[in-house]
């Protein structure tokens, strides 16, 4: 044998020996570390899981009969968030984390002492009232990060939402990726069985892999949170969207990447009537395509490319009265800015009361894109570029639209930059820019560019802030805007303060701005208490005071408000508030048709008083009353939005406002009349009709959606619209109308 040959025969033994040896070392440290079980607890009480190899992975249809699930333990010992923090759960849960080459499993058996009692009556996708059924959910942090998260849900009918949770604020339930979930019932309880494929998530590289995990419960009839690690009650219905307080999942050792190309085309034709068009427009038919490609740059980053972007699918927006003399905003709907929405947020969360809006601008609003004065316009070509690299969140989006000459708008592109860095524990720094090529007066380009932060400390206490301006021909001076927000939310004591000021001249015009020109300090002390009583689990007090001035010091608004709300303790509530308000109009506001209300001061009382129906009922939803004195006159409202179950895949969904207005000008009265038709077929298919009615706007309008998800990922969508204008006799004149066939399919690689 040679030198040279002996020698590498040498190293080689050597090598073997270093190896072997680091194998036997990090097995022994694993071993050490952390006992061969399927759950351990630290001595914070944290939860640390094993995932298991099932090598042929498992048949996925609910019913837990394979021998993997009497050979391994399961994850049992789930505990309280609500009603008692930190006590075991009531009811037994036994949760199994598997996987595959492929899969991840997450399979569960739910014991119940009284299955009679259980609620389970929706069945439509990503519907918020899943998770007011008796449900079952898991929050993977894939990059263990502790900020950031993919949540998927299901309840005891099977149903599917899936989530894509960014910073711990909100999770984005319009996200959707390729999973699988099938449930079963048995004489105590029920079972599920969830398959997400490891290709639906993010993370950073084969091998092995160390992700933060949560699973929680809730038992509707009893109105019982529970997790397998725990979760402050402070947190409330915020706690699953919680990444810092998830535990821990390891023994997964994985053989494939997160998905890395997905290509999906559409094919759409439509015929078209719009009476509202020069020359008008009746029966026109079309037909075209286009598509949308997602490409992993990175295992954390991700770039979106769409060309001829159509929404023809997207459900029609409800309709809103507005008594205000402030713009309305309505909440975006379309997939494609839905996506990734949670990256572009800026300025901090916003905490708002049911149905009272935010007085804060924002200053990227995507609605902006696309659409205007009620017009869609199309959407040539689009790229978004969002994820993470290291400590840096990055969101970017360049949209090119097409013009519109029947509507004097000029093709316009829109970008939107945005970058947060991680800091400490749970807190971010950012920036942000936004720029728009054409103005809405045409006379040149709109930018705004800012920075903010979001500090977190201790459980409850949190800091955020924003400074922010615009740049616009002719609007120049006071273009900016500022806020500083301090809360402390306890389960028992709470204290909010924020500090707001928007310039006359501050202009985000892909953004929204519901006032200008004023300065505002506000101020809420929360103080809830959790009575000794069988009847009322919490009882929230609150006292805020909302002080509004312009910029040179004159009051416009000013509000005194306490809120009485006892939570019951099967989900029921009961509001009462007391406002006591001051407006100033520095100009004249017509409130209704020829109804305008004259410039100077206005005070006024009333009283609100709301109560809501939980889910167990096959009638329920929010009741509400007003009544008080209103810009020198007298206001009456009744309402209820709700929910009527005819059966679980058969329900019923009315709106319904009326205000009885009695002004020193005028009476009038305003009514919305809604109601939604919803009949679900299966988790991936439905029918829904929405019939809605606003005598503020003299509008009648109908949307009739058919969705197939006959793959997943894939959709069959047939929508049929129609709008009709109230003319002088109060005969509903027809507006426009469509009728649209849409097909995709989505292809991985």
């Amino acid at each position: 044998m040679s030198r040279i040959a002996a020698l590498t025969a040498a190293f080689g033994v050597l090598a073997q020996s270093v190896t072997a040896s680091y194998i036997a070392n990090k097995a022994s440290v694993s071993e050490t570390a952390l006992p061969q079980t399927v759950v351990s607890h630290d001595v914070a009480g944290n939860v640390t899981l094993r995932a298991h190899l099932v090598v042929d992975g498992i048949d996925v249809d609910g019913q837990l009969d394979e021998p993997t699930y009497r050979d391994i333990e399961p994850a049992a010992d789930f505990i309280q968030q609500e009603p008692n923090e930190g006590v075991e759960a009531t009811e037994r849960t036994e949760a199994w984390i598997l996987y595959d080459a492929d899969n991840l499993y997450v399979s569960a058996r739910l014991w119940d002492s009284a299955p009679e009692k259980m609620v389970a009556n929706e069945l439509r996708r990503d519907n918020r009232n899943i998770v007011q059924n008796e449900s079952f959910a898991v929050v993977l942090d894939t990059f263990h990060d502790r900020r950031n998260g993919f949540l998927f849900q299901t309840n005891a009918l099977g149903a599917l939402r899936d989530g894509l949770i960014t910073d711990e604020r909100n999770a984005n339930f319009d996200w959707n990726t390729v999973w699988d979930v099938q449930t079963s019932s048995f004489e105590n309880g029920w079972t599920l069985e969830m398959v997400i494929p490891f290709k639906s998530l993010r993370f950073r590289e084969k091998g092995d892999q160390v992700w933060g995990i949560n699973l929680h419960r809730f038992v509707r009839w009893k109105n019982e949170h529970s997790f397998v690690n725990p979760v402050p009650a402070s947190y409330g219905l915020e706690g699953l969207y919680r990444v810092s307080s998830a535990g821990t999942l390891v023994d997964l050792y994985l053989q494939s990447g997160s998905r890395t190309l997905e290509l999906k085309p559409y094919g759409i034709s439509s015929v078209a009537t719009d009476r509202t068009m020069t020359p008008i427009v009746s029966n026109d038919f079309d037909a075209e395509g286009g598509f949308d490609v997602k490409y992993n740059l990175t295992k954390g980053l991700t770039a979106d490319f769409t060309y001829n972007t159509d929404f023809a699918q997207v459900e029609a927006d409800d309709e809103q009265v507005n008594l205000t003399r402030f713009n309305l905003v309505f909440p975006e709907k379309r997939e494609f800015f839905l996506e990734g929405q949670g990256l572009f947020e800026f300025g901090g969360p916003e905490r708002l009361l049911w149905g009272r809006p935010s007085s804060a601008p924002s200053v990227f609003f995507s609605r902006k894109i696309g659409l205007d004065s009620g017009h869609v316009l199309p959407l040539n070509l689009g790229g978004r570029l969002t994820g993470r690299v290291g400590k840096y969140t990055i969101g970017a989006l360049n949209i090119q639209t097409g013009s519109a000459n029947d509507f004097g708008v000029k093709s316009t592109n829109f970008s939107v930059v945005r970058l947060r860095r991680d800091i400490l524990r749970r807190s971010t720094v950012g920036i942000i820019g936004t720029h728009r090529s054409v103005n809405l007066a045409g006379t040149g380009s709109n930018q705004v560019f800012g920075a903010d932060a979001s500090l977190a400390f201790f459980q409850n206490l949190s800091l955020t802030g924003f400074w922010v301006r615009s740049r616009t021909p002719g609007r120049e001076g006071r273009d900016y805007s500022y806020r500083g927000r301090l809360e402390n939310l306890g389960d028992r004591y709470g204290i909010e303060y924020e500090h707001l000021v928007v310039g006359e001249n501050f202009n985000p015009e892909i953004g929204f701005v519901r006032r200008r020109d004023f300065r505002r300090n506000y101020m809420q002390l929360q103080f809830t208490p959790r009575p000794t009583t069988p009847l009322i689990r919490k009882l929230r007090n609150e006292l805020s005071f909302d002080y509004i001035t312009t910029l040179e010091g004159r009051l416009e608004s000013r509000q005194l408000r306490y809120l009485l709300a006892p939570e019951f303790q099967n989900g029921d509530e009961w509001w009462l508030e007391y406002n006591r308000d001051f407006e100033f109009l520095s100009k004249p506001f017509e409130i209704a048709t020829d109804v305008v209300l004259p410039i100077g001061p206005y005070a006024s009382e009333s009283i609100y008083s709301a109560y809501n129906l939980g889910p167990q009922r096959p009638v329920n939803g929010w009741v509400g009353f007003i009544r008080g004195s209103f810009f020198g006159g007298t206001r009456t409202q009744v309402k209820y939005f709700g929910r009527i179950e005819l059966s679980p895949i058969l329900s019923v969904e009315p709106r319904i406002s009326i205000d009885w207005i009695n002004l020193p000008q005028e009476h009038f009265i305003s009514k919305l009349v809604s109601g939604s038709f919803n009949y679900t077929i299966s988790p991936r298919s439905f029918f829904s009709a929405l019939a809605q009615y606003n005598t503020s706007t003299d509008s009648f309008s109908t949307n009739i959606r058919f969705r197939w998800e006959y793959e997943p990922g894939s959709d069959l969508f047939v929508v049929y619209t129609e709008g009709r204008q109230t003319d002088d006799r109060g005969f509903p004149v027809l507006q426009n109308r469509g009728f649209v066939v849409k097909f995709t399919r989505l292809l991985q690689f």
